[in-house]
């Protein structure tokens, strides 16, 4: 499996992405990762055809996101993608799942068929992938989850499982702590990092997730991130010491609500005065809640 992605997720859900997804495979992605959820399988499929690459040179990600029944949902994932076989097939979210056993077995069928070389799953957490483990015959092959320091210390026991299992991670949503929750305890350690390796923030985060063994799912529609992304391969490894502080920072916890907006909202100059008035009344929220 390549170790990084170029995804399709929510931000594209029922757009045409087909440009978006030319422009990753030129920029150097060959894995590439849609559902039946986000409604995208289709311009995946077109830019597959354009790309005018081999099938063996891509490795294609798809889910049953359980808006129909699981063969009914990998038939029309096919079509839509226009190949014969995806690489990786996975349960999309556990909230799909009527029944575990017999569902996975579904998904075992699959396999066996040979309609995805391999079968997975997403946004397990530790007891459910634990269950899954004791009644499949045949072991998922990744658990793709939302994944950043602010969230690692309530996943390491989840990371750990899937490593003794040979099941691979895949991250999400990994840059939460630039693009959700800026300002907070993991910016420091980051930013010292990224001035080290004369790297971006954003290429430290990425080379966190890839030091603790996990495939990095991402996206965007700029080819200069597309290729800042990749440059990440490039990048000497963060140290134990700076790997060990980013994990420390991120065991705080993000920022408050109150000092997130007022992060994003003192980044535009032309927002100063509503920004001080967010932060009194969070000040007053707070005070009137100590009472």
């Amino acid at each position: 499996m390549p170790v990084i992605a170029f995804g399709t997720g929510s931000k594209w859900k029922g757009q045409d992405v087909t440009d978006y997804v030319i422009q990753a495979i030129e920029t150097g992605f060959s894995h590439l990762d849609t559902a039946q959820w986000y409604q995208t399988e289709d311009s995946v499929g077109r830019a597959i055809r354009d790309s005018a690459l081999d099938r063996s040179d891509l490795y294609i990600t798809t889910k049953w996101s359980g808006l129909t029944s699981i063969p009914a949902a990998i038939e029309h994932s096919l079509n839509q993608l226009g190949v014969k076989q995806v690489d990786l097939y996975l349960i999309h979210n556990p909230m799909a799942i009527k029944d575990l056993e017999t569902d996975w077995q579904e998904f075992e069928k699959i396999q066996e068929t040979g309609l995805s070389k391999s079968i997975g799953v997403s946004n397990f957490d530790l007891p459910l992938l634990q269950k899954l483990v004791k009644i499949a015959k045949v072991k998922p092959a990744a658990n793709q989850i939302l994944f950043h320091p602010y969230n690692y210390a309530q996943n390491k026991g989840l990371l750990e499982f899937s490593a003794k299992h040979g099941i691979v991670t895949e991250a999400y949503s990994s840059l939460q702590p630039i693009t959700k929750y800026p300002g907070g305890p993991v910016d420091k350690p980051v930013e010292a990092a990224a001035q080290r390796l004369k790297a971006t923030p954003t290429q430290v985060l990425l080379a966190w997730v890839r030091s603790k063994g996990v495939v990095i799912v991402t996206t965007s529609s700029t080819k200069a991130h597309l290729q800042e992304y990749l440059a990440v391969a490039d990048l000497p490894d963060l140290t134990e010491e700076e790997i060990a502080a980013i994990d420390e920072a991120g065991a705080k916890g993000p920022p408050t609500l109150c000092s997130t907006v007022k992060n994003n909202l003192y980044r535009n100059r032309y927002i100063f005065v509503p920004g001080m008035l967010f932060q009194l009344a969070c000040f007053v929220f707070v005070l009137m809640r100590s009472q």
